[in-house]
């Protein structure tokens, strides 16, 4: 039993090592999201990454991940949380987050989407569609097409008649 925790634990420090910063930024952000929801009351862990896109253009940094989760022996309120152990048949939710960073020395997030629920929930179809459709407009975020435009960006003069 310890000699198959090992190397659970080896397989998820391999899988945090493949990760950019930035992914593991967002791998974070969506456990915090999940920890913070009324209904869930046991700690979850990360259990694997899967289809992990990251796009550079001009605007920033886009980032998608499909996120499976696990759930922990350990409640939320647990001070000590690296020691908590995977329970198996238990809830194994899946995520899909996208986020979009722009391109400076500390990433801001631009625009962020994120879903969470039993894996097969995720692979409705109507569900599919809007998780896609929003990952879109996630992506474009940023992007000069929906720039905003202020009173006062522009100044126009008239000039004087020669």
């Amino acid at each position: 039993m310890k000699r198959l925790l090992g190397i659970a634990v080896a397989v998820l420090a391999l899988a945090a090592a493949g990760q950019s910063p930035l992914q593991r930024r967002v791998v974070k952000d969506v456990l915090d999201y999940f920890h913070s929801r009324s209904n869930v009351q046991y700690l979850f862990r990360e259990q694997s990454v899967e289809g992990a896109v990251e796009r550079v253009d001009s605007s920033g940094t886009f980032v998608q991940l499909r996120l499976n989760l696990a759930q922990t022996a350990c409640r939320k309120q647990t001070q000590r949380r690296q020691n908590c152990r995977i329970m198996e048949n238990r809830r194994k939710p899946a995520c899909l987050a996208c986020y979009k960073f722009d391109n400076s020395d500390v990433p801001k997030v631009l625009d962020k989407y994120y879903n969470c629920g039993p894996s097969h929930h995720l692979a409705v179809k109507e569900i599919k569609h809007r998780d896609e459709a929003e990952c879109r407009a996630v992506e474009e975020a940023g992007k000069a097409s929906d720039a905003l435009y202020l009173p006062g960006m522009f100044a126009f003069s008239k000039g004087l008649p020669a």
